[in-house]
């Protein structure tokens, strides 16, 4: 009868602790879930830009009119196969949208130098006040919005978790930095930076 009951005992003891570690092992995952980052695209024309995936000679393969500023201020296109150092950021980037607008793009290197058409996009800004043209504006969009609907309201709704005021609405992670602008009179959208955080040289 002891022998029966230690038994017993031993047995609910055993399920108790194995439904305590099922139960571990669900909110660790459900942590992790919450934990993650999600990449939020650009697309311009129906192309897709990904901060932190994409390279130059993604863009240049899309059709992208890419160019750089050298050293004596000078815009030029961009040579893919120029090298790059490692563990770098660089700065001066753009890509043309129109001749009133284009996006500003910083580029990264990881631990191998690479040429500049493996380098990856780790910054992406861009802001519309200048263009004019509605038909220019609506080929953007980010994370699926064209940026002519994305107003300061529809932001707000869209990622409630952010934090702002009237005329920015942001959200910094771990991993990326979102910053999204608006019209203060009439909250439309004027431009947006997406950046993936790095731990490299400012100094490139």
């Amino acid at each position: 009868m002891c022998k029966e009951k230690r038994r017993s005992l031993f047995c609910l003891m055993l399920t108790a602790l194995l439904l305590f570690l099922s139960a571990c092992g669900q909110e660790d995952g459900e942590s992790g879930q919450e934990n993650g980052e999600t990449l939020l695209p650009i697309s311009v024309n129906g192309k897709e830009i990904r901060v932190g995936e994409t390279t130059v000679q993604t863009l240049l393969d899309e059709g992208f009119n890419v160019s750089w500023v050298d050293e004596e201020f000078n815009r030029i296109i961009v040579d893919p196969t120029e090298q790059l150092e490692a563990n770098s950021y660089y700065t001066g980037g753009s890509i043309e949208v129109t001749d009133n607008m284009s996006f500003s793009i910083s580029l990264v290197t990881d631990e191998e130098a690479v040429s500049l058409g493996e380098a990856v996009i780790a910054r992406l800004e861009i802001h519309t006040a200048a263009e004019e043209d509605q038909s220019v504006l609506e080929t953007i969009s980010f994370d699926g919005v064209p940026i002519t609907e994305l107003t300061r309201e529809k932001a707000g709704e869209k990622y409630p978790d952010w934090t702002g005021d009237e005329v920015m609405w942001l959200h910094y992670g771990l991993e990326y930095k979102y910053d999204l602008h608006f019209d203060m009179s009439t909250g439309g959208f004027n431009g947006f930076i997406v950046e993936r955080v790095y731990d490299v040289d400012w100094n490139g």
